[in-house]
C-alpha cells in the first residue's frame, strides 16, 4: 500500500512538473508574439484620412486606477499632436499603438500640475523612440517657457546617462528636452499648415490664468478640446458646428459626498478643496447645454471628477445631461478612439485590449 501511494505521489509530482513546464512554454510563445506585435504597432497607419481623437488620459488629480491624467492625442492625417500630458499619458499612448516617436508637438491648455506631470516621460519616450535630433515642441500660452525650462533642468542629469549608456546615434543629445513656443493669452490661430488649422480660445479657469481650449480643423472635420473651464461663451462660439466636443466635467452631487466625509473626519483642508473645485469646472449638464447651443454632433466627457469607482455611478455623474443634448454623449474612457474620416461619419473604438 505504501509503495502504491508512493508511486502515485511520484506520478502526480511529474504531472505537476510537466504542467508547469507546459505553461511556461505556452506563456513564452504568447509573450514573444505579443512583443513582436507591440514593437511593430502603429495604429495611425490603419486610420483613414481625417481627424481622430485618442483619449490617452481621462482622469483628474483624484486617484483613479482606471484613468491616467488629462491627455488627448489628436491625429490629423499622419500628424500626431498631444493636448496636455498628465501622469500615465506615455503609458497609454504605448498601449494604444500610438508611437511617441511620431509626436510632432504637445499643446498645453494651462499649467495645472495634473496637465503637465506626464510631460517628462512622454518627451523621453519620443526622444529615445525615434532617435530625435531636436527637442519636443511644447506650445502653450505665455508661461510655457518656464515649464519647459524647469522640466529640462530636472531631467538634465538623466539625459546624460541615457546618451552615455546607449550612444549618441540612438539617443542624440540634441533631441533632449523641450522647445517652447509661447503665444499670447488672447489666443488665436497657433498652427496653420498642411491643411490643419489649430486655434486657441481663452477660457475661464480663474484663478488659473492663462487657460485655453483648442479647436482643430482638418479636411472639413472639426473637434474642440475644452481644457479646464467654467461654461464659457467664447468656447461655445468656437465650437459652432464642430463634429466633436471633448469637454471636462465635474459632478458636484458626487464631489460633495467625500467633502462631507472629510468634514466629518475633521479634515477641514480637504473639505475646503472639494468645495472650492466646484467654482472653476463645468458640470455634465452644463457641458450638454454648451453642446446643444453650439450645435455639435457629439460630446465626450473627460477629466472625470470624481472617479467613478462604484459600478452604476455613471448615471449619477451624468445627471440630466442626456435630457439637455440630443446628440451622441458619453463618458470617455482611457484608450477610446473617435474617428472623424474626411469622407464623413464617426466611429468609436477601444485600443490596447482590456483594462
Amino acid at each position: 500500500m505504501k509503495r502504491w501511494l508512493g508511486g502515485l505521489a511520484l506520478l502526480l509530482l511529474a504531472a505537476g512538473v510537466l504542467g508547469y513546464a507546459l505553461r511556461e512554454r505556452i506563456a513564452m510563445a504568447v509573450y514573444e508574439r505579443g512583443a513582436a506585435r507591440a514593437v511593430a504597432a502603429d495604429t495611425m497607419a490603419g486610420l483613414p484620412d481625417g481627424l481622430h481623437a485618442g483619449f490617452c488620459g481621462t482622469g483628474s488629480p483624484m486617484p483613479d486606477p482606471a484613468r491616467a491624467g488629462p491627455c488627448l492625442a489628436v491625429i490629423a492625417g499622419k500628424r500626431l499632436i498631444i493636448v496636455d500630458a498628465g501622469e500615465g499619458a506615455a503609458r497609454n499612448l504605448a498601449l494604444m499603438g500610438l508611437p511617441a516617436g511620431r509626436i510632432e508637438r504637445v499643446l498645453l491648455t494651462h499649467f495645472h500640475s495634473d496637465h503637465i506631470d506626464g510631460l517628462a516621460p512622454l518627451a523621453l519616450q519620443r526622444w529615445v523612440g525615434s532617435a530625435a535630433t531636436a527637442p519636443l515642441i511644447l506650445q502653450g500660452p505665455v508661461g510655457v517657457g518656464e515649464v519647459a525650462a524647469g522640466l529640462s533642468a530636472a531631467y538634465r542629469q538623466d539625459s546624460t546617462y541615457r546618451t552615455a549608456h546607449h550612444g549618441a546615434a540612438v539617443v542624440p543629445p540634441s533631441g533632449f528636452g523641450f522647445s517652447p513656443r509661447a503665444f499670447a493669452p488672447t489666443g488665436g490661430v497657433v498652427l496653420n499648415d498642411g491643411g490643419l488649422k489649430v486655434t486657441a480660445i481663452p477660457v475661464d479657469h480663474r484663478p488659473v490664468t492663462p487657460a485655453v481650449a483648442y479647436r482643430f480643423d482638418y479636411k472639413g472635420r472639426c473637434l474642440l478640446v475644452s481644457g479646464d473651464t467654467l461654461p464659457s461663451p467664447a468656447l461655445t462660439a468656437a465650437a459652432k458646428g464642430c463634429d466633436l466636443l471633448v469637454h471636462e466635467a465635474l459632478q458636484p452631487r458626487l464631489t460633495r459626498v467625500p467633502g462631507a466625509a472629510a468634514k466629518a473626519a475633521g479634515n477641514a483642508g480637504l473639505a475646503k478643496i472639494l468645495a472650492d473645485i466646484e467654482d472653476y469646472h463645468t458640470t455634465p449638464e452644463q457641458a450638454a447645454e454648451i453642446s446643444a447651443a453650439a450645435g455639435v454632433k457629439a460630446l465626450a466627457l473627460t477629466h472625470i471628477v470624481p472617479p467613478l469607482r462604484v459600478p452604476g455611478l455613471e448615471a449619477a455623474f451624468l445627471g440630466d445631461a442626456r435630457g439637455r443634448f440630443d446628440g451622441e454623449l458619453w463618458i470617455a474612457d482611457d484608450r477610446d478612439l473617435v474617428s472623424l474620416p474626411a469622407a464623413g461619419g464617426m466611429t468609436r473604438t477601444r485600443l490596447g485590449g482590456r483594462g
